[in-house]
């Protein structure tokens, strides 16, 4: 027996809004000057996550700003095609090779030991604010 989820239309409309509010919001309202959530990893620790200067990434980039953006999160910036295709594409994702999935966990490893150390070049990793 084959278990398979039927999505309705507004579900697919649903999240469509949720990511126009979503980038919306980022685009009107600048992170640092704003308040967003803080990255719970960088409170407690003092290092940062993968994720950390994602928000300002993709600020940098809603306002065509390439160069800020990468120096927030390269890693953000490089997923946003990825993302995208993702969001397009008719096969479900459980169809992605269990390798890839791997390489990019152990890539997001590599990327958050050499973004927190505090030696050049590596602290270009780390974000801005």
């Amino acid at each position: 027996m084959e278990l398979t989820r039927k999505h309705p239309r507004w579900t697919k409309a649903l999240a469509v809004l949720a990511i126009g509010v979503g980038l919306g919001v980022v685009y009107l309202f600048k992170p640092g000057v704003y308040p967003y959530p803080s990255c719970v990893f960088h409170d407690l620790t003092g290092l940062y996550c993968p994720g950390c200067g994602s928000t300002r990434a993709l600020y940098q980039l809603l306002h065509g700003n390439l160069l800020g953006a990468l120096h927030d999160n390269v890693m953000a910036v490089l997923a946003v095609p990825f993302f995208a295709y993702a969001a397009v594409r008719k096969e479900p994702l459980s169809l992605i090779h269990p390798y890839w999935i791997w390489g990019l966990f152990y890539t997001l490893v590599v990327f958050t030991i050499l973004r927190n150390i505090p030696a050049a070049p590596f602290t270009y990793l780390a974000p801005l604010g």
